[in-house]
């Protein structure tokens, strides 16, 4: 009975923290914290993965698909803000907290390597739906309002991508990749997904681009050969 006391008292928050300074590297301090008044009714987590699928036209049976990789985990839920009880500016303090999820932070900027906070959702126990990541979306719906004007009653809806899992391809002995790769493009493929594949951070397309002398990183023409540098050379270029 006292563990499902405790367990029914169970918080769910979400923490902001300074993004990563490198490639490779965990995220920073706490920058804010919202402990959420309301636990979520329902937490939706989605995974994608790709497959490359070569056509021929003289098969009688389609092409076996090659995998090509995972996709990050998606997290989206709803937030409920109330101030009926005080009549205060917490709503309007909540969704500012949010709100700067979704910019760059000033250390960042200072770095010139402008990113957003990485953020986590914790409620008790939960593993599968704990994790870092980058807010992806943000929407406020104000319900309800003071006499004056002041919100009193919100709705966020938010959605949490995965920013930081275990890169592909390590060195079995170090833990990190060490060797340059190559990597095809194929139609749909972007250097911040093929960072993501490759790193495990898909704010680190810059690498990418920079070693394949590309400009516009949203040109990628399908049958290019990419070269992908290593983990190691990869944290050199970020620390130029």
């Amino acid at each position: 009975m006292a563990s499902s006391a405790r367990a029914s008292r169970a918080r769910a928050q979400l923490t902001l923290k300074e993004p990563p300074a490198s490639v490779g590297a965990k995220p920073g301090g706490t920058l804010a914290r919202l402990d959420l008044q309301f636990n979520p009714s329902t937490l939706q987590l989605s995974k994608s993965t790709e497959w490359r699928r070569t056509p021929s036209r003289m098969a009688g049976q389609s092409a076996l698909p090659e995998f090509v990789g995972s996709g990050p985990r998606t997290l989206s839920l709803e937030v409920f803000l109330d101030a009926t009880a005080k009549h205060d500016n917490s709503v309007e303090q909540a969704v500012e907290k949010l709100m700067k999820a979704c910019v760059p932070t000033p250390a960042s900027l200072g770095r010139k390597k402008p990113a957003s906070p990485w953020v986590r959702f914790e409620w008790g126990s939960a593993r599968t739906t704990s994790f870092d990541g980058v807010l992806s979306s943000l929407s406020v719906s104000y319900t309800l309002f003071d006499v004056d004007g002041k919100p009193l009653r919100a709705t966020c809806s938010l959605s949490i991508e995965e920013a930081s899992v275990d890169p592909a391809g390590q060195n079995p002995t170090s833990g990190a990749r060490t060797a340059r790769s190559t990597h095809t493009v194929v139609a749909g493929d972007s250097l911040a997904m093929l960072a993501w594949h490759e790193y495990g951070d898909a704010t680190a397309w810059r690498v990418i681009a920079e070693a394949n002398g590309i400009d516009d990183p949203m040109a990628l023409v399908p049958g290019t050969e990419l070269v992908v540098p290593g983990m190691r050379d990869a944290e050199g270029e970020e620390d130029r």
